[in-house]
C-alpha cells in the first residue's frame, strides 16, 4: 500500500511524488555552501600562514648551518693546537673566496662534507667547489678573548642568529 502511495502520479504534471523530491538543490542553497567553503578555507589559510611558515623554516636551517659551521671550526682549532683556520680574524667577514673569511679549503671534506649557505643564497645549495663560492654566514674572532662568533645576518621574522663560542 505504501508502495502505491509513492507511485501515484500527480494529474497536474504527470510526476510521480517520488521524482517531485529529486529535483536537486537549487541556486541559492549552492551559492550558501560555496560561500561557507570560501570563509572556512580563508579563516584556514590565515591560521597556518604559509609564509610565516617557509620563514621559520628558513630560520631553523639557518641556526643549524651556523652550529655546523662553528662546531667545524672547534673541530679545525682542536685538531691544530688552538690555531683557526688562517682567514677569521678580528672583522666580522662573509664566509666566501674573495673579500671575506675564506675557510671552506680548510674545513670542507674534513670537519664538514660541504659548506652550508643560507636557504635563500643560490637556494641553500651546499658549497662542495671552494674555488667560487659565497655563504651569506658571517665570522670573526674577539679581539679579548678570542671567542668565535658566526651569524646569519639574512634571518628572516626580525630574529638574531648569532652563536659564540
Amino acid at each position: 500500500m505504501l508502495n502505491n502511495f509513492f507511485d501515484v502520479k500527480n494529474k497536474n504534471k504527470g510526476l510521480t511524488t517520488t521524482s517531485l523530491h529529486s529535483r536537486g538543490f537549487t541556486l541559492i542553497e549552492l551559492l550558501v555552501v560555496i560561500g561557507i567553503l570560501a570563509v572556512l578555507l580563508a579563516i584556514t589559510l590565515i591560521a597556518i600562514n604559509p609564509a610565516k611558515q617557509f620563514s621559520q623554516a628558513n630560520n631553523t636551517k639557518r641556526r643549524s648551518d651556523v652550529n655546523a659551521i662553528l662546531n667545524a671550526i672547534d673541530q679545525y682549532a682542536a685538531d691544530n693546537k688552538g690555531t683557526l683556520p688562517t682567514n677569521i680574524n678580528t672583522t666580522n667577514l662573509q664566509i666566501a673566496n674573495s673579500g671575506g673569511a675564506n675557510i671552506c679549503a680548510d674545513l670542507v671534506t674534513k670537519y664538514l662534507a660541504a659548506f652550508p649557505r643560507d636557504p635563500l643564497t643560490m637556494n641553500g645549495t651546499p658549497v662542495t667547489d671552494c674555488t667560487s663560492y659565497g655563504t651569506n654566514y658571517w665570522v670573526f674572532k674577539s679581539a679579548t678573548d678570542s671567542r668565535v662568533t658566526v651569524s646569519a645576518p639574512a634571518a628572516e621574522l626580525s630574529e638574531t642568529i648569532s652563536v659564540t663560542r
